[in-house]
């Protein structure tokens, strides 16, 4: 990873918020939740009311119904909820967090798609993902956000990131290790399809994510364009690092951004649209890698932006807030939401 202090300072964040997660007074916490009805009772959710579609880029949730658990509840009333996915084509197992905005249970969206944003934390993320806590404040800001016009209501997938807390997989599949590019483009996608109103096209598929998360997200979007259109990367490495992709130079390669972008590029697109934001107060690495990407790869079908935090530092708290200046937007304007009942 670019520095290990900052993946210290980002762990510590992620602390703070696993303890308000695992204290916390939450009554409901442990009880079953889906979403989608209104009253957490089925509705929507794993396509279980034979509903139809408001248009047809919108998918129905396809089931079959996931055993959601409450794991918080914001102000608003909206909960995040959790389950341990088997993932049948990663073949890894672990947590994944959700949620969705309050728009979802409005009515005059209550046949319509939602975009989705999947969220990858720094630091270890095993065996948790610290987004799905609420001191960051991430789903309050998108709350904010979409209420002012600045974003969509996104759905947040919050999956854990590596399958252990010894090692950083790039997002990655490495070979001999567990597969958890496949976990998060497919196995946590397909989740999500199954439990929720969802868009049938990349355009209603982003990633977000913070230092090693922002590596992973932007990747994962650089690797498979034909899925996912949009990142905000926070902070990110450039290149894949883990000292697992020793002896597969071939393999890394191909996991690489620099490369994924070049080909995107000399094929002339699919479009993707990266949205970066570093600190000025990080190491100097991370602004001057991010631009020498920009500078090399952010032409063509990879539209880049860079927002810079003056005194901003490596974490977390720092990015949430400022995503809200220019980012959000950014790829909001790039990708679809829901429609509207007339």
């Amino acid at each position: 990873m670019i520095i290990v202090a900052s993946i210290a300072t980002l762990g510590l964040i992620a602390g703070g918020v696993l303890k308000y997660f695992e204290i916390g007074p939450f009554s409901e916490k442990g009880k079953p939740v889906s979403f989608g009805s209104g009253d957490n009772k089925g509705g929507q959710a794993g396509g279980t009311n034979g509903a139809k579609p408001a248009d047809s880029k919108t998918l129905m949730p396809t089931g079959p119904k996931a055993d959601f658990r409450v794991a918080n509840t914001l102000g608003d009333g909206t909960k995040i909820g959790v389950v341990t996915l088997d993932g049948p084509k990663s073949g890894f197992k672990g947590k994944v967090w959700v949620w969705a905005p309050k728009q979802y249970d409005d009515p005059k969206y209550k046949d319509s798609g939602f975009p989705v944003m999947v969220a990858l934390p720094g630091g270890p993320g095993y065996p948790n993902n610290y987004w799905m806590g609420t001191d960051l404040g991430l789903q309050q800001s998108i709350s904010k956000w979409s209420q002012e016009g600045k974003s969509l209501p996104f759905i947040l997938a919050m999956p854990v990131l590596n399958p252990d807390d010894k090692h950083y997989y790039d997002g990655s599949d490495i070979p001999g290790q567990a597969k958890m590019g496949t976990w998060l483009t497919e196995d946590v996608p397909e989740l999500v399809k199954q439990n929720f109103r969802t868009l049938k096209s990349r355009d209603g598929w982003a990633f977000m994510g913070s230092s090693s998360g922002g590596f992973a997200g932007f990747k994962a979007v650089l690797k498979h364009p034909d899925k996912f259109k949009a990142v905000i990367a926070s902070g990110p490495d450039i290149v894949p690092d883990s000292p697992l992709w020793k002896g597969h130079e071939k393999e890394m390669a191909e996991n690489n951004p620099e490369v994924l972008a070049k080909r995107l590029i000399d094929t002339k697109g699919p479009d993707v649209y990266v949205a970066f934001q570093v600190g000025t107060a990080e190491p100097p690495i991370v602004m001057s890698q991010v631009k020498k990407f920009q500078a090399q790869y952010g032409k063509g079908p990879v539209h880049t932006m860079l927002r810079e935090i003056p005194g901003g530092k490596h974490n977390a708290k720092t990015y949430v807030p400022n995503m809200g200046e220019g980012l959000i937007q950014y790829i909001s304007q790039h990708m679809e939401g829901p429609t509207p009942s007339s």
